[in-house]
Parts: structure tokens; sequence; C-alpha cells
């Protein structure tokens, strides 16, 4: 039996590259999809973020004198392309996905409305959340989690690349210590890069947990879903007993 009713998935791009270096892989697409579509089967509200990172980032292209603004949105549209994807091989799992976009682009997806998107949930459909939040200077780790509230998800699961949170990179230090939970303000006040510092102060502010764990193991979203301790819960940890 899972242990939440609602939940917000982000993946970032780059997930769904897979082996390549850029752009979509379609075998991998297709694998995270029918893990989703497995939790959706036991009756889980899915939302989900998707990352525009495999296609273009913005701050890369600041750098190579982009305008940042200009970027940014470039980036959001990324996120559609993905999104479109990804509902593509959703529905081929037979779990019916609505795409709902925070830039209007009525022939392509729905716009972005709070109570039609709960609505969608409570049918059973699957949520992709698309184009951000269609401002730039916000990554979709804080959309996600933006996202995540407004539909009363009951946790931010962040899929990443490795299977939790650690005081240092653990691809880099290999005495790297991972954490099985943590508390936000200690991953603010160690400038842990997990998660963009904006997303965190948001879930801190309004309780809403972070479950950080490793999307590269078949069967975790699954695992994720049913409580199990596959990663790092950041969340308020209680003051110790004096």
């Amino acid at each position: 039996m899972t242990q939440y009713r609602r939940i917000l998935l982000k993946i970032s791009g780059e997930a769904l590259a897979g082996q390549l270096s850029f752009g979509l892989d379609p075998e991998r697409v297709k694998l995270l999809a029918s893990e989703v579509a497995e939790v959706a089967r036991t009756g889980v509200q899915i939302g989900l973020v998707l990352g525009g990172g495999n296609i273009f980032r913005g701050i890369a292209a600041s750098a190579h004198n982009m305008d940042r603004v200009t970027g940014d949105h470039m980036g959001m549209l990324a996120t559609v392309i993905n999104a479109l994807a990804f509902q593509d091989a959703l529905e081929g799992q037979g779990v019916p996905t609505r795409v709902m976009t925070a830039i209007e682009m009525h022939q392509v997806a729905e716009p972005y409305i709070r109570r039609r998107a709960i609505r969608h949930l409570e049918k059973g459909r699957a949520v992709i959340f698309a184009a951000g939040t269609s401002n730039p200077y916000f990554s979709t780790d804080t959309a996600a989690t933006l996202r995540g509230l407004e539909i009363h998800s009951e946790i931010i699961a962040k899929a990443t690349s490795v299977d939790g949170v650690y005081d240092k990179d653990p691809k880099i230090y290999a005495d790297a210590v991972k954490y099985p939970e943590i508390s936000y303000t200690e991953v603010l006040s160690k400038a842990l890069r997990v998660m963009d510092a904006s997303a965190v102060a948001m879930c801190r502010d309004n309780g809403m947990p972070i479950m950080v764990f490793d999307l590269q193991v078949r069967g975790n979203i699954m695992r994720m879903a049913m409580g199990e301790p596959v990663g790092t819960l950041i969340h308020q940890l209680p003051y110790p007993v004096l």
C-alpha cells in the first residue's frame, strides 16, 4: 500500500537524455514513463515537473552573451517539449495525462489553472506542469515546489543521479557521508547543492517534505511512493531533548 495520496515528482531534463549528450532518448523516456505508470495504477495522484536542461539551459546560454531572460524563456519552452514527449509515453502505458503550461499555447497544451489541475488529479489523470512558473530567474526546482504546494501534494520527490543528500559530492569524494534525513535549515546553512535554496526555503516555510532519491535504480519511484527510505528525507527535524 502506498504511503502518499498525491505526490509531485521532479525529474531533470538530463534524465530524459539517457546516455545521449543532449536531446531525448526514446527508450529512456519510455522506461521512466513505465515506472510512473506503475505508481499511477495504484491510485496515487501524480503531478510531474520536467526540467529542460537536456535541450537548453538558460544559465549556460547567458555565459555566451545571450540575455538571461531570453535564455530562461527558451529553457521554459524546452520543458514543454519534454512534457509532450513524456505525455505521449505515459499515454502509451495507458495513463491518461494532461500537460498544463504556465505560458499559454492553446494548440499544444492546457493553460495552467490550479483548480483544473486538482480536478484532473482527482479524476486519476497524471498532470505534467510545463514552462516553469513563466517567469525568468526561477528554476524548475522552484516551479516544482510552487506547483506541489498549490495542488496540496504531500511530498516533493526530487529524482536525481545520486541516492540522497551527502555532505559533499559523492562522485568526487569517496569519504562523502550520506544523510538519511536532514533539516531544511541544515541544507541551507551548509549550502548542500541538492536543490535550489529558494525551493528549499519555500518547503521549509510551508512544511513540505522533500525526498531526494536515485532515479537510476529501477523501481525507486514506487519505493518512494510506498514510503520506503530510498534516499534522504528533508524535513523539519524535532528539536533535541535537553
